[in-house]
């Protein structure tokens, strides 16, 4: 069984930065491929970063120059480092997990939720003007 908790949301203004950070639990966290999404008022679940096992890392193009994802194997977390946010990045973000196949995100595009199977609680961010 996997757990994964996130947290680091909070309120930011506009041009600012937050680190959301993703506990992991669960066996062999470094063979795991993980992916951050986010849902914004009124809208789907999108996703806006993806790792592999490898460290490999790939972006939205709604995030891309602007979000970081990466992987403490040694402490099982999983970081997306938000700099330069904008009001329209304010949502509910989650981080996910797939331990058989590896989404990635490609011609811009994240991979659909169905993709994972382990989600974790969702932390809030909100990004004023």
């Amino acid at each position: 069984q996997v757990q994964l908790v996130e947290s680091g949301g909070g309120s930011v203004q506009a041009g600012g930065s937050l680190r959301l950070s993703c506990a992991v639990f669960g066996p062999a966290f470094s063979s795991y491929c993980m992916g951050w999404f986010r849902q914004g008022p009124g809208k789907e679940r999108e996703g806006v970063a993806a790792i592999d096992s490898d460290g490999s890392a790939s972006y939205s193009d709604s995030v891309k120059g602007r979000f970081t994802i990466s992987q403490d194997n040694a402490k099982n977390i999983l970081y997306l480092q938000m700099d330069s946010l904008k009001p329209e990045d304010t949502a509910m973000y989650y981080c996910a997990a797939d331990l058989h196949f590896c989404p990635y995100c490609s011609g811009g595009a994240c991979p659909r939720p169905g993709e994972y199977n382990y989600w974790g609680q969702g932390t809030r961010v909100t990004v004023s003007s």
